[in-house]
């Protein structure tokens, strides 16, 4: 009889939720080979890159179900094999609410439940966000600020108004599933002895959860994977702490001020800055300042007419900088631009960011690192200007920066270093920081 071993499986909206784990894969493709790969690898979790969360509802939604499907064959064409796997399904998205739900969640119960729960769980530590009385706060200068009060709660495509987690899910699927039926996990809970109210859930019931710290997601999930053991099947939408609770992995091999051993050649690198949030924009006003940094502004308002002379343009201040030891800071004007539409700003998303890829495939071969700042610019990095079909994460080079290396044998960039930095992660100096600990030494 085959032994059956559970398989964290994490559907990433964009591919900074690695952000507190190591040792373990990240896929850009999800067929069944593919798939198959992150199934039967040593670490106890993966993650599929969706990028959902830079999609339109249509195309998240048919995306999820294709990577559910294909999931779904890869997991029983397993079992015919005699690899029996329980997987443990999680819908990784944003800590400060931002993301496509419920559609997620209710595709990945259509194809792979039933499930007996869905958990909402969207505290993520490194990056200030906890949960309390069932409301999600943003840790700001000390303060707690409920997130709605905050500018991500304005995002033109995934705007909201609640911060107490039952109200928000009553608002996402517009009064389908109402506050009061939402199952509360508050802390007293969270620090105590819930395995009964675990095994007696049942119909995918929708649960908001409470933390503050590590060990409260540590000490929930403990029950959690018991209840699991004993047959039930549960479904989670979370930031990137839980799965830290979840994996539960030892130290990553190389502590973070010691990263500069992944740099190649002790080169200097580059840096790519798509995201817009007012964090990303006060962590690059910094950045330009260190030594060996050269900024290299990409005026968003000349693709539409301009695009090759401007690729062009940029390419060769590149290699520029790289003959001169200097590490140049690719970033996209600041201003924000007005749409008419939500669709309108999702396409000119993706005009930017395939300009974008096409700056990264053309990079001096020899840089020493690369530096992605944003979530969605990081995913198009991995997927498309480097196009990887997995990548291994080394480990976190600041709290919620994850670092992955390019294979061996990729054709231009052997080994590279790459530095996944989303945009609403760390204070006015934490993207100074990374640099400092990967430019070239003396």
């Amino acid at each position: 009889m085959a032994l059956t071993q559970t398989k964290i499986i994490v559907i990433d909206d964009d591919p900074t939720g690695s952000q507190t784990v190591h040792s373990c894969l990240l896929l850009t493709r999800w067929d069944v080979e593919t798939l198959k790969q992150g199934l039967c690898d040593t670490a106890p979790l993966f993650f599929v890159l969706s990028n959902s969360r830079g999609m339109s509802a249509s195309s998240a939604t048919s995306l999820t179900r294709n990577i559910c499907h294909n999931l779904r064959t890869a997991l029983d064409a397993l079992a015919a094999e005699g690899i029996a796997i329980n997987p443990l399904l999680v819908s990784r998205s944003d800590s400060t609410l931002r993301g496509h739900y419920p559609i997620e969640t209710d595709v990945i119960a259509e194809e792979l439940g039933p499930f007996d729960a869905h958990f909402m769980v969207p505290a993520f530590f490194e990056g200030g966000r906890i949960t309390r009385d069932s409301t999600h706060y943003l840790i700001v200068d000390g303060d707690a600020v409920p997130v709605h009060e905050t500018e991500f709660a304005k995002d033109s495509v995934f705007a909201y108004s609640h911060s107490y987690l039952p109200d928000y899910v009553e608002e996402k699927t517009h009064g389908r599933i109402k506050a009061s039926e939402v199952e509360r996990f508050v802390l007293a809970d969270v620090r105590g002895d819930v395995m009964p109210r675990l095994l007696a859930l049942k119909d995918n019931q929708c649960c908001v959860v409470d933390s503050e710290t590590q060990q409260d997601l540590n000490h929930f999930c403990t029950q959690l994977m018991q209840a699991a053991a004993q047959g039930k099947r549960f479904l989670f939408r979370s930031a990137a702490s839980l799965l830290t609770a979840l994996a539960q992995l030892p130290p990553q091999p190389v502590a973070a001020e010691k990263m500069h051993a992944y740099v190649r050649n002790n080169m200097p690198g580059a840096v790519i800055v798509g995201s817009h949030v007012k964090k990303t924009t006060q962590q690059l006003k910094q950045l330009l300042q260190q030594d060996g940094i050269e900024g290299i502004e990409v005026n968003v308002a000349r693709l539409a007419s301009q695009r090759e002379q401007l690729l062009q343009e940029i390419i060769t201040k590149a290699e520029f900088c790289h003959v001169n030891n200097i590490t140049p800071v690719i970033y996209t004007s600041r201003t924000e631009l007005l749409f008419d539409h939500q669709q309108a700003r999702l396409d000119f998303g993706e005009t930017v960011s395939s300009f974008l890829m096409d700056v990264v495939k053309h990079l001096p071969s020899t840089i020493g690192f690369l530096i992605s700042k944003g979530g969605i610019t990081s995913n198009d990095v991995l997927s498309t200007g480097l196009a990887l079909r997995a990548a291994r994460v080394a480990g976190q080079i600041h709290a919620g920066c994850s670092v992955v290396c390019c294979p061996h044998d990729h054709p231009r960039y052997p080994d590279l270093p790459v530095v996944i930095f989303p945009g609403n992660v760390g204070d006015e100096h934490a993207l100074a920081d990374v640099y400092r600990r990967l430019k070239p030494q003396n």
